[in-house]
């Protein structure tokens, strides 16, 4: 799979709104037959920060970029950031969460 984690840092006045802003963009990317997660989280430390964390099939990837709702979303959101979003990414085999064996449950 192809591992994404970007950290997106919202201009203030939009940062509460942030999840509703991307929905759209949200809701077509988790839609795609290649999407294996596509989620957000907000940063405990800065609430301007939002943190994306997404993976595709490998063969996913092109169909995601070229698509009509991330063509929106290159279009419609930089205008609530004040910088560019912070990317990196991985392909790592299989398609799952593994567990953390350091902090095994029984």
């Amino acid at each position: 799979m192809i591992f994404i984690c970007v950290k997106w840092t919202v201009k203030p006045e939009y940062a509460d709104d942030w999840i509703e802003l991307t929905r759209p963009f949200t809701e077509a990317t988790r839609a795609e037959p290649g999407n294996l997660f596509f989620e957000w989280s907000r940063s405990v430390e800065d609430p301007n920060q939002y943190v994306l964390i997404e993976a595709f099939r490998e063969d996913a990837a092109e169909a995601h970029v070229t698509s009509d709702h991330f063509r929106a979303a290159q279009a419609e959101l930089p205008q609530y950031l004040p910088v560019t979003p912070r990317v990196r990414n991985v392909v790592m085999p299989g398609d799952h969460w593994d567990e953390l064996g350091e902090f095994r449950v029984d």
